[in-house]
Protein backbone atom coordinates (compact mmCIF):
# COMPACT_ATOMS: atom_id res chain seq x y z
CA UNK A 1 0.00 0.00 0.00
CA UNK A 2 1.22 3.31 -0.95
CA UNK A 3 0.98 6.75 0.71
CA UNK A 4 -0.13 9.84 -1.08
CA UNK A 5 1.20 12.80 0.87
CA UNK A 6 -0.79 14.96 -0.97
CA UNK A 7 -3.77 13.40 0.70
CA UNK A 8 -1.84 13.11 3.95
CA UNK A 9 -0.74 16.40 4.51
CA UNK A 10 -3.82 18.20 3.05
CA UNK A 11 -4.53 22.11 2.16
CA UNK A 12 -0.87 22.80 4.52
CA UNK A 13 1.34 21.81 1.65
CA UNK A 14 0.03 24.06 -0.43
CA UNK A 15 -0.48 26.76 2.10
CA UNK A 16 3.04 26.21 2.64
CA UNK A 17 3.91 26.51 -0.85
CA UNK A 18 1.54 29.86 -1.69
CA UNK A 19 2.79 31.68 2.11
CA UNK A 20 6.55 30.91 0.54
CA UNK A 21 5.32 32.95 -2.84
CA UNK A 22 4.19 35.04 -0.83
CA UNK A 23 7.25 35.95 1.28
CA UNK A 24 9.58 36.58 -1.62
CA UNK A 25 6.70 39.41 -3.36
CA UNK A 26 6.75 40.87 -0.21
CA UNK A 27 10.84 41.09 0.01
CA UNK A 28 10.82 41.92 -2.98
CA UNK A 29 8.65 44.96 -1.88
CA UNK A 30 10.55 45.85 1.27
CA UNK A 31 13.84 45.34 -1.07
CA UNK A 32 12.47 48.01 -3.33
CA UNK A 33 11.28 50.71 -0.66
CA UNK A 34 13.70 53.45 -2.10
CA UNK A 35 13.06 52.35 -6.03
CA UNK A 36 11.24 55.28 -7.86
CA UNK A 37 8.58 54.19 -9.45
CA UNK A 38 8.65 50.59 -7.65
CA UNK A 39 4.79 49.29 -7.41
CA UNK A 40 4.27 47.46 -4.34
CA UNK A 41 2.41 44.06 -4.72
CA UNK A 42 0.94 41.28 -3.06
CA UNK A 43 -0.73 37.92 -3.47
CA UNK A 44 -4.60 37.20 -2.04
CA UNK A 45 -3.90 33.86 -0.28
CA UNK A 46 -7.33 33.00 0.37
CA UNK A 47 -7.75 33.38 -3.76
CA UNK A 48 -5.20 31.52 -4.30
CA UNK A 49 -5.79 28.36 -2.37
CA UNK A 50 -9.28 28.44 -3.41
CA UNK A 51 -8.24 28.24 -7.13
CA UNK A 52 -5.66 25.63 -6.11
CA UNK A 53 -8.42 23.81 -4.45
CA UNK A 54 -10.57 23.91 -7.52
CA UNK A 55 -7.97 22.99 -10.00
CA UNK A 56 -6.98 19.78 -7.88
CA UNK A 57 -10.74 18.95 -7.88
CA UNK A 58 -10.87 19.36 -11.67
CA UNK A 59 -12.39 22.70 -12.05
CA UNK A 60 -12.24 26.15 -13.42
CA UNK A 61 -11.06 28.31 -10.90
CA UNK A 62 -13.77 31.34 -10.59
CA UNK A 63 -11.14 34.20 -10.32
CA UNK A 64 -7.68 34.49 -11.28
CA UNK A 65 -4.70 34.83 -8.72
CA UNK A 66 -1.39 35.74 -8.64
CA UNK A 67 0.61 39.32 -7.58
CA UNK A 68 -1.80 41.78 -7.45
CA UNK A 69 -0.74 45.40 -7.19
CA UNK A 70 -1.11 47.42 -3.35
CA UNK A 71 -3.14 50.97 -3.45
CA UNK A 72 -1.29 52.57 -1.44
CA UNK A 73 -2.91 54.97 1.35
CA UNK A 74 0.23 57.60 1.25
CA UNK A 75 1.59 57.72 -2.34
CA UNK A 76 4.84 58.82 -2.87
CA UNK A 77 5.97 61.94 -5.08
CA UNK A 78 8.53 59.42 -6.88
CA UNK A 79 5.51 57.00 -7.61
CA UNK A 80 6.89 54.39 -5.42
CA UNK A 81 3.59 52.60 -3.94
CA UNK A 82 5.56 50.59 -0.91
CA UNK A 83 4.82 51.57 2.78
CA UNK A 84 7.25 50.10 4.89
CA UNK A 85 5.13 49.87 7.99
CA UNK A 86 2.07 48.15 5.91
CA UNK A 87 5.04 45.25 4.17
CA UNK A 88 7.22 44.94 7.59
CA UNK A 89 3.50 44.07 9.32
CA UNK A 90 1.92 42.07 5.96
CA UNK A 91 5.66 40.00 6.03
CA UNK A 92 5.88 39.64 9.64
CA UNK A 93 2.05 38.11 9.79
CA UNK A 94 2.86 36.09 6.69
CA UNK A 95 5.91 34.49 8.80
CA UNK A 96 3.87 33.40 11.34
CA UNK A 97 1.24 32.13 8.97
CA UNK A 98 4.32 29.76 7.41
CA UNK A 99 5.19 28.57 11.07
CA UNK A 100 1.93 27.72 11.63
CA UNK A 101 1.42 25.77 8.64
CA UNK A 102 4.98 24.59 8.91
CA UNK A 103 3.84 22.82 12.44
CA UNK A 104 0.75 21.43 10.91
CA UNK A 105 2.65 19.32 8.42
CA UNK A 106 5.32 18.31 10.69
CA UNK A 107 2.34 17.08 13.46
CA UNK A 108 1.01 15.02 10.37
CA UNK A 109 4.34 13.38 9.41
CA UNK A 110 4.50 12.45 12.81
CA UNK A 111 1.50 10.82 13.39
CA UNK A 112 2.10 9.04 9.69
CA UNK A 113 5.62 8.07 10.86
CA UNK A 114 3.72 6.20 14.04
CA UNK A 115 1.00 4.90 11.97
CA UNK A 116 3.99 3.06 10.48
CA UNK A 117 5.61 1.89 12.99
CA UNK A 118 2.59 0.18 14.57
CA UNK A 119 2.52 3.19 17.62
Amino acid sequence: MTINFKDALGVHADALELRAERTRVLAANIANESTPGYTARDLDFGAMLAARAAEEQGELPLTEAGPQYRVPFHPSADGNTVEIGIEQAAFSQNASDFQTSLTFINMQLKGLAKAINGQ
